[in-house]
């Protein structure tokens, strides 16, 4: 039997509150952010459950009622921070002389998506079963979008479906605009501001939203293309299963403990997500039969802001990540024990250097391309994304703390694991991975994940 469908309410498009002379100001985007133009917006969201009112009532109406002109107006005041975010991509061409530039305008644009969807589904309907179901996909805006196409769409929807007794708010970000810190740094404001009952004149945190170029660099990139099919590629993603796997604060202890254990040289420096991702590479690795001399990575995303001199604030709203990779042979990963492979890792982290981050800027700049998920990412290695660091739980809008965060089909491929705090806290995660319905059933058999987890 299919489940049932999202059913669409109502759209809007919602702008900042009032205008300054600084948000009419062309917003030119770094090397950090060009090269996110053809990959997918980011969709993360959060499940709440509905206060206890009858469904059919006057009061269930007035409620729903209530708290979408609560979001809309708490956007429009968190737009007067983030204000590219209402803004759209423009590139500006011309032939005498050559030219190729992409920027955001953030004065000639509706504004940022607002849209009202229903779901006769209950909470338990999607949280029960052992693979997040398809439609949560549909909680999301901008579904299979690039980033490119930011030219025509809006950078930022919000989406607010209505379950019977729960309540999904999902955002979907242009990641042009900015990486997994700014869009909770954005989620985190938004929630702010609603709380405060929409009165806020200002935020405890609020974003740097002018971008970071190295000393000596023109903000005006000309781009080496003529036509965007130079660059664009759009992506399928396979058949996939996707499960959450839930690790305590005292599992993820132990693993850290493990790791560093193993790793010899009475280390300490084995974080708990490195040792956690070790885990992941070689259980994932082992179950998918690889040939000893094949090689395998494990890619994690860097934040450079604290890698910098002198380093760029945490508010610092723009991309300002890069994809480290740590690679070895299937025969040395699984030959070594879960500390050799977490010390790769660890490895992989420290050299992320300053001097590492502006060689790669250098290096972008002398031969400018873009991310493409199906040559970044290859189907004998893992990418491990998002984090456990960023307040995902902390984010309420007058409806308690959320009982589940959920994403959408963006940057969905095997082997895509994406780290999230777990529920309760104390340093527990839940991660969730996408693998092909076969490795899904072999990483189930895995007994060292297996214990590992709480699932």
């Amino acid at each position: 039997m299919n489940s049932p469908a999202v059913q669409y309410m109502s759209e809007c498009f919602v702008q900042p509150e009032y205008f300054s002379e600084e948000m009419k100001q062309p917003c030119y985007l770094t090397p950090w952010d060009l090269v996110m133009l053809s990959v997918q917006y980011i969709q993360k969201g959060l499940l709440f459950r509905k206060p206890a009112i009858p469904p059919a009532s006057v009061d269930q109406v007035d409620f729903i009622k209530t708290l979408l002109d609560r979001l809309k107006h708490s956007l429009s005041l968190t737009l007067v921070h983030f204000y590219p975010l209402a803004g759209r991509l423009v590139t500006r061409q011309t032939d005498s002389p050559p030219s190729y530039v992409v920027f955001v305008d953030c004065n000639n644009s509706p504004g940022a998506k607002f849209i009202h969807a229903s779901l006769d589904m209950a909470i338990s309907d999607i949280l029960s079963p052992t693979y997040v179901p398809l439609v949560v996909q549909s909680f999301f805006d901008h579904d299979r979008a690039l980033n490119h196409d930011g030219h025509s769409r809006p950078l930022l929807s919000i989406q607010v479906t209505e379950l019977v007794d729960g309540i999904f708010i999902g955002c979907s970000m242009n990641h042009v605009l900015g990486d997994g810190t700014s869009f909770w740094n954005f989620f985190n404001a938004f929630s702010e501001i609603f709380q405060a009952q929409g009165k806020m004149a200002s935020i405890s945190r609020p974003p740097v939203i002018k971008r970071w170029f190295p000393d000596g660099r023109d903000p005006i990139i000309n781009l080496p293309f003529t036509h965007r099919d130079e660059f664009i590629r759009r992506y399928e993603a396979p058949q996939l299963l996707e499960r959450i796997f839930h690790f305590t604060g005292e599992s993820i202890a132990r693993l850290k403990a493990k790791a560093n254990a193993e790793a010899g040289n009475n280390t300490n420096k084995i974080s708990s997500f490195q040792a956690l991702s070790a885990l992941v590479w070689r259980s994932i690795t082992r179950i998918r039969n690889l040939p000893p001399d094949q090689t395998t990575g494990c890619r994690m995303a860097a934040d450079n802001r604290p890698r910098l001199e002198p380093p760029l604030p945490r508010e610092y709203f723009g991309n300002s990540i890069n994809p480290l990779r740590g690679v070895t042979t299937v025969g040395e990963l699984l030959g070594h024990d879960l500390g050799w492979a977490a010390w790769k890792l660890h490895q992989t982290v420290v050299n992320q250097t300053d001097k590492a981050v502006r060689e790669w800027l250098d290096a972008w700049w002398k031969s400018p391309f873009m991310y493409h998920l199906d040559r970044l990412f290859d189907p004998f290695s893992i990418m491990m994304g998002s984090s456990p660091r960023f307040n995902k739980y902390g984010n309420e809008f007058g409806l308690g703390q959320a009982v589940a965060l959920r994403s959408g089909y963006a940057h969905k491929f095997d082997g895509k694991v994406s780290a999230y705090p777990g529920h309760e806290g104390g340093g527990s995660i839940d991660l969730e991975i996408c693998l092909p319905p076969h490795s899904m059933t072999a990483l189930e058999a895995d007994e060292e994940f297996m214990e590992a987890t709480s699932c």
